[in-house]
């Protein structure tokens, strides 16, 4: 594998965990795809670093769990500031 992109990897594993974040946010800050991200962490860090991979992947595993709570306080702002307008 690549240099740059075992290095890339390893940073975005790390990111997650040290922010807590999701793909979409990883993606966002790294200027990637989100496809990247979730390849990079599923698929490619088990090889590079099994142990990184495990922590990076329970972040993600719970992100997942609770997105359709971030989805409903999303749409719960969205119709409060049109009732403002």
């Amino acid at each position: 594998m690549k240099n740059y992109i075992e290095q890339r990897t390893v940073l975005l594993a790390e990111y997650i965990i040290s922010n807590n974040a999701t793909v979409r946010a990883a993606a966002c800050h790294f200027g990637i795809s989100k496809s990247t991200v979730h390849k990079d962490i599923s698929e490619r860090l088990r090889e590079i670093s099994p142990s990184l991979s495990k922590k990076a992947c329970a972040v993600l595993r719970k992100n997942k769990e609770e997105r359709h709570i971030r989805g409903g306080l999303a749409t719960k702002q969205k119709y409060a500031s049109k009732m403002m307008v």
